[in-house]
């Protein structure tokens, strides 16, 4: 299954389509934008729904689900996920030799990754990705939301030398406002980086729209899209603060 959000210039409204491989299907939900204007290219939004990516992320929605477990499924979908979000990467021949005879087999070809999660609750899903991609370089760009005004503040940035060479791989669980991944996209920007995507876990429309709105040029990649933000800007239904259940802080 995959799914897309498309901006109708002229319009304040983001259309979300879903197709399935076992039946089509076309859910249209709109839901309000900041101002658009100017935008010939939007991203891609893919949402993963492999079965066990599904039937993990329901065991990690339960509230009796400890830190432990909640840690473990996380590298796991983490793991899955990575798959799709490097399934496009670019591959080289070379010649080998395998113990019956010559070949010309295929490789990675030289891109460098980077893996960039977004502290606290983004560092849940590195050592997933690492597992696929061992070299992968890490960087870490710290975000806390201030807690009456929902914004983010940052207090920490630490990134490859070479960052701008790279693919960059955002992580964040959760895409909830959107303002602390668009924050870590626009820094990334600034310090040259040019190809990144980003990576989360448990989605809403609202924080879709405002990183498409933003950051066009970044494609998304998630587990889920759930229905909406409460007044406290928590996702609904969600799984609660990934980074409490994660380190076992509340």
């Amino acid at each position: 299954m995959g799914s897309a959000f498309f901006v109708f210039m002229g319009t304040n409204k983001v259309i979300s389509f879903e197709i399935s491989n076992d039946t089509l299907k076309r859910r249209a939900k709109a839901v309000t934008l900041l101002p658009l204007t100017h935008f010939f290219i939007m991203s891609q939004l893919h949402v993963i729904d492999h079965p066990m990516i599904q039937h993990k992320l329901t065991i990690m929605r339960k509230k009796s689900t400890g830190s432990k477990d909640f840690r473990e499924l996380l590298k796991e979908i983490s793991l899955l996920m990575g798959y799709e979000v490097t399934r496009d990467i670019p591959l080289e021949d070379i010649e080998i030799e395998t113990p019956i005879c010559r070949m010309t087999a295929k490789e990675v070809s030289g891109r460098k990754l980077a893996i960039v999660p977004i502290l606290r609750a983004g560092m849940g899903m590195v050592e997933g990705l690492q597992t696929l991609v061992p070299v992968a370089k890490v960087g870490h760009i710290g975000l806390y939301r201030n807690e009456e005004t929902h914004k983010p503040v940052v207090y920490y940035c630490k990134l490859p030398e070479d960052i701008q060479d790279r693919l960059v791989i955002v992580t964040d669980p959760m895409l909830a406002t959107g303002g602390s991944a668009c924050d870590a996209l626009s820094m990334l920007k600034e310090r040259g980086c040019t190809n990144i995507r980003l990576m989360c876990l448990v989605s809403v429309p609202e924080g879709i729209a405002k990183v498409q709105a933003e950051h066009p040029d970044v494609d998304i990649y998630v587990a889920a899209v759930d229905d909406h933000l409460n007044e406290n800007a928590y996702i609904v239904p969600g799984l609660g603060d990934a980074g409490d259940r994660i380190f076992g802080t509340k």
